[in-house]
């Protein structure tokens, strides 16, 4: 049985951008939710004085994740003209595949936490 995964990034917003940072994201979620349809969730979140943001990512299983992370190194060049990395966290069984771009972060200083054992729960994607 596959398992769903949570990605979920965290980033600095550069001084003075965030304005900016939130038009670019505004205009990004609509594409977004139109090519990747596998991705369950993407959702993002600005702390109280918006100087960071919060992405959290819910994938059904590894291969959404994977067809996720394709390209996802390009897509957020734009934001990185905003953003600095602090870190990722997966939980869920990622495949190897959907993990390698985090894993080459991690390798450049980039905290990455990932949890693979789920222990139980549920994902309601239709709730009633």
């Amino acid at each position: 049985m596959s398992q769903p995964i949570v990605f979920i990034s965290h980033s600095r917003i550069k001084e003075g951008a965030a304005g900016a940072f939130r038009e670019m994201v505004a205009q990004m979620y609509p594409t977004l939710e139109k090519s990747l349809p596998l991705t369950v969730a993407h959702m993002g979140f600005y702390n109280e004085d918006e100087t960071e943001v919060t992405f959290i990512h819910v994938f059904p299983d590894a291969a959404a994740m994977e067809a996720h992370m394709e390209g996802g190194a390009a897509r957020a060049t734009a934001a990185y003209e905003y953003i600095e990395t602090l870190g990722f966290e997966v939980y869920g069984p990622a495949s190897e595949a959907g993990l390698r771009g985090l894993q080459e972060a991690a390798a450049a200083g980039v905290p990455l936490t990932v949890v693979p054992d789920a222990i139980g729960g549920y994902l309601r994607l239709n709730p009633a």
